[in-house]
């Protein structure tokens, strides 16, 4: 059966983790925010939704902060 075309929980809910592409140049990490993940009911996994895909450095999924919680549209 085909899933419904109502709004992803993903557009209703707040995010558990906040997705942010870390690139190290020289002894500093340089840190943008690049997306965000839910988890799933069941709690065994999470669904990643990534606005930009980067090509280096790492991905790093972390909590939320209170204030980013509160942006509209984040």
């Amino acid at each position: 059966m085909a899933r419904s075309s109502t709004a992803p929980a993903q557009e209703t809910n707040p995010p558990d983790f906040l997705a942010w592409h870390v690139a190290n140049k020289g002894d500093k990490g340089f840190w943008t925010r690049i997306g965000a993940a839910w988890s799933h009911r069941d709690r065994k996994g999470l669904s990643l939704q990534l606005e930009v895909m980067p090509i280096n450095g790492r991905i790093v999924l972390r909590t939320p902060l209170d204030d980013e919680k509160k942006e509209p549209g984040a």
